[in-house]
């Protein structure tokens, strides 16, 4: 047997420790105690109006846990929109001490995965962030900044399940902001009426976002980041936070750059479209009969255990829209992003956006009642026209195949295309394909998330705000690794090639002339300093279907 050259056998053993000891980190920090912090100037950081202690969960990395961004949406503050942090009340909490934040917050109340699960665990007083950051950061620094708005559907997802420490470990010249926002009826709860805001406010839980970064612009500079270098990235759900944060009218100048990632292309409903939803919501908690401003007073007093059920009820039964997410709402939302994004009425920012090679969102075989389902207000005819998009004959006599893409494209992979050839006209765009199966979905392709767990050390996300991390070979952290360089370049630079690994392949822009694309995965040889990356371009079927997908805004609102 012919051993591998001696340099080789030393890469792994080092891979093979470095492996066992973020493992371990994980464990202690996730599981089962906060890693112990010693009172020092690495880890203590001054607002202004309080001082935090944070977790030194790397020699060179602290983990800033639970501060909060916002004032508490209890009470009568439910379904409006976040207060500031009222900074005089922390002062005055604080009574001059430090604010141990060592320990990950309560997460935002959780709706059901919609995978036979209930919904309910976690608490409406929940807008916090978690700040990742150099040991020592402080004022001056003018780091730049990563915020990241984590995925599930606008009704589920905990933070805790994202963490960043081997992200700042990697890379220790940023900071990394991951938000809590309200989900659910909690933060999307909608009905015209909330047109005065006398009833309450629409799209509370994105305002949340809006609140988050707005806290950010102000105090980041205390942790070592800079507000002027400020990069908003998210996948799925978060992903489509990051493009409806593009076409927002919020009037602030609150980010630099985006990274969006397998965009969640569900529709937006109107606030009249969800009316039925409301009713049968208020109804199932126990506030259905009376005038609006009665149900609304009701549902403010009712208890969590009444609404959370309610929730998933709405959810699991109503036709048409019955998802608790963002509404067009005449005042941040003025239309549907793809319409806004293909007219050019975004925020013009380089942009990084990408999808996995085989996700969809949809389950079973039949295309046209999948599309009918996932997109609310698409008719029988224009669902048939979707599908002669998507002729058998392209699909290798595949039906699976034929089913993933005919309906992925539609609600997750045609954003890639739409954002970047949009951006590309007036600024910077990269795009990829990830092609690198989680090894532990044991389903078959390269599914919807599957990046996260390489990113997030071996991470998949459970029931109620839970989460597991499995260990990562010597191939799949030096992949990660990969990732997280060329990620984090573009949060540096606006280039994701400027701090890559010298190993990874050089990234081409995408442009409308040359479409350009990276396709992430790990090296098939399984050799850690070597990439498996590497450059394809973007085909013309698949153009020529995204084009008509996009054609198609007014069926999908979205």
């Amino acid at each position: 047997m012919r051993l591998p050259p001696s340099e080789d056998i030393e890469e792994m053993v080092m891979s093979r420790l470095h492996n066992a000891a973020v493992g371990v980190l994980l464990l202690l920090q996730n599981f089962v105690l906060p890693i112990l912090s010693t009172p020092s100037a690495d880890n203590i950081v001054d607002t202004g109006y309080a001082q935090y202690r944070g977790n030194l969960s790397f020699p060179n990395t602290v983990a800033y846990l639970g501060i909060p961004y916002a004032e508490p949406p209890l009470g009568e503050r439910r379904y409006r929109a976040p207060l500031p942090l009222n900074t005089t009340r922390v002062a005055k909490a604080a009574g001059g001490h430090i604010v141990n934040a060592t320990e990950y917050p309560n997460f935002c109340i959780q709706g059901s995965t919609m995978n036979g699960d209930a919904g309910g665990a976690g608490t409406e007083d929940c807008l916090n962030v978690n700040i990742y950051a150099p040991a020592g950061a402080k004022a001056g620094a003018d780091l730049p900044v990563l915020v990241y708005i984590h995925g599930g559907g606008y009704f589920y997802g905990n933070p805790r399940n994202w963490p960043f420490d081997a992200w700042i470990h990697q890379s220790p010249n940023v900071v990394i902001v991951s938000v809590y926002y309200r989900l659910d009826s909690f933060g999307f709860l909608a009905i015209p009426e909330f047109s005065d805001s006398a009833n309450g406010d629409f799209n509370a839980g994105f305002l949340d976002q809006v609140q988050a970064l707005q806290w950010v612009k102000q105090n980041i500079a205390a942790f070592g980041g800079n507000p002027a270098a400020v990069t908003i990235n998210g996948e799925s759900a978060g992903g489509s936070s990051v493009e409806l944060h593009l076409v927002a009218k919020t009037g602030q100048d609150l980010f630099h750059g985006v990274i969006a990632q397998s965009v969640y292309r569900t529709g937006l409903a109107t606030p009249e479209q969800r009316v039925p939803m409301f009713q049968l919501f208020a109804s199932k908690a126990g506030c259905g009969t009376g005038s609006v401003t009665a149900q609304l007073a009701c549902l403010r007093s009712a208890s969590v255990s009444a609404l959370a059920p309610a929730q998933d009820f709405v959810q699991g039964t109503t036709s048409g829209f019955r998802l608790f997410q963002p509404v067009v709402d005449g005042q941040i939302f003025t239309d549907f992003p793809t319409r806004q994004i293909s007219e050019g009425d975004f925020t013009d920012v380089p942009i990084l956006v990408g999808s996995t090679t085989n996700e969809t969102l949809s389950g079973g075989t039949d295309i046209a009642a999948a599309l009918e389902s996932f997109f609310p207000s698409m008719t029988n005819a224009t669902a048939d026209a979707f599908m002669a998009e998507y002729p058998f004959s392209e699909f290798a006599g595949s039906a699976a195949l034929q089913f993933q893409v005919s309906t992925g494209e539609p609600e997750l992979m045609c954003a890639r295309h739409i954002i970047a050839s949009a951006a590309s006209k007036r600024n910077k765009a990269w795009t990829y394909r990830y092609n690198q199966a989680n090894p532990t979905s044991g389903g078959a392709g390269v599914g919807h998330a599957a990046e996260n767990w390489m990113m997030f050390q071996g991470a998949n996300t459970g029931f109620n705000g839970s989460g597991t991390f499995t260990p990562m070979t010597p191939v799949e952290i030096s992949f990660a690794e990969e990732l997280i360089a060329y990620w984090l370049s573009f949060v540096r630079a606006g280039d994701p090639n400027m701090f890559k690994l010298s190993r990874s392949p050089q990234w081409p822009q995408f442009t409308v002339g040359a479409k350009a694309r990276m396709v992430l995965q790990q090296d098939p040889l399984n050799i850690t300093t070597q990439s498996g990356s590497f450059l394809e371009t973007q085909s013309t079927l698949e153009t020529e279907r995204c084009t008509f997908v996009e054609s198609e805004v007014a069926a999908q609102q979205n």
